[in-house]
């Protein structure tokens, strides 16, 4: 034999209170869908006055081969790992034959945005022949750019 379902009814589950409660909940639900994004911008970690990123290598208008390493440089602040939170450091970014993106969001992921997240500073590429540019941007321990922005200069290489 089964045991009989009792269902109980709770007063703060009548209609007259649930369809106002979740009327609410609606109105509610964009201003916290918008808090991350907020918080985000609210977290963004300063940068030092004499920050500089660099190209070691290559340079702009070097001749480079299919494949080849890039090696970048940091002067004023230090290198740290993805989600490390510490003051005046980050990780890089090379941008790849792209603009830098709003800076007060992540750094996407994907074939044109490279991630050094585990504190690289040198990374093998592979890019078609033709010409392209390189930028190199500091990410903080979110992948959002410091404020202001640390970036180096943007660089064409020829891939022969």
């Amino acid at each position: 034999m089964s045991t009989p379902v009792r269902t109980v009814r709770s007063p703060l589950c009548s209609r007259k209170r649930l369809l106002p409660l979740l009327a609410g909940l609606a109105l509610l639900c964009p201003l916290l869908a918008a808090l991350p994004a907020l918080a985000q911008t609210a977290q963004r970690q300063p940068s030092p006055r004499g920050a500089l990123l660099y190209f070691h290598y290559p340079l702009d208008g070097l001749r480079v081969p299919e494949r080849f390493t890039v090696r970048m440089g940091l002067k004023e602040m230090g290198v740290a790992p993805a989600g490390i939170d510490k003051p005046l450091t980050g990780h890089h970014h090379l941008l790849i034959d792209v603009e830098p993106g709003p800076p007060d969001q992540p750094v996407p992921s994907d074939y044109n945005h490279i991630h050094l997240g585990n504190g690289q500073t040198e990374v093998v590429v592979t890019l078609p022949k033709g010409t392209h540019t390189l930028q190199l941007l500091l990410g903080d321990h979110l992948h959002t750019p410091h404020r202001p922005p640390v970036m180096s200069q943007k660089i064409t290489v020829y891939v022969r």
